[in-house]
């Protein structure tokens, strides 16, 4: 059975424009903010990667699409998953949801990269830690 990472915000007055509905960059911090806590969920975090593997993982590429608007004092839930594992980066497909209701859909290509920006290999403990997250598809309900 494959897993998935689960991440719950509320929507706050921050993160709305004039009329109260969210603005569309901060879906990019709330989608990132999920995948940090994925990476906590499994035991790493930027910093100890950083730490122990001389490396830092950087959003490559980002794909995002509005379905519906969200607004202001609303909660939301971030539906993560690993797509696909490369030598030096990996695929993750990301859901925001209200209730049932599909708001935005995103696909992030991220790469692990060293001290001096280049591609480096996914750390072995790492990729085998998100291999229980790997999967095709995710079910929004």
């Amino acid at each position: 059975m494959h897993e998935n990472f689960f991440h719950n915000i509320k929507v706050y007055y921050e993160d709305t424009d004039a009329g109260g509905v969210v603005y569309y960059a901060n879906y990019l911090k709330f989608l990132e903010r999920a995948r940090t806590e994925a990476l906590f969920t499994i035991g790493f975090n930027n910093k100890k990667i950083k730490e122990d593997y001389g490396a830092l993982i950087v959003v490559k590429s980002c794909n995002i699409e509005y379905k519906k608007p969200s607004y202001l004092e609303e909660k939301l839930k971030i539906r993560s998953f690993v797509k696909s594992v490369a030598k030096t980066s990996f695929f993750m497909s990301q859901f925001i949801s209200r209730d049932d209701e599909l708001i935005v859909e995103a696909k992030v290509h991220l790469v692990f990269i060293d001290k001096d920006g280049k591609p480096t290999k996914v750390p072995e403990v790492i990729f085998k830690d998100l291999k229980p997250y790997f999967c095709d598809s995710i079910k929004i309900k």
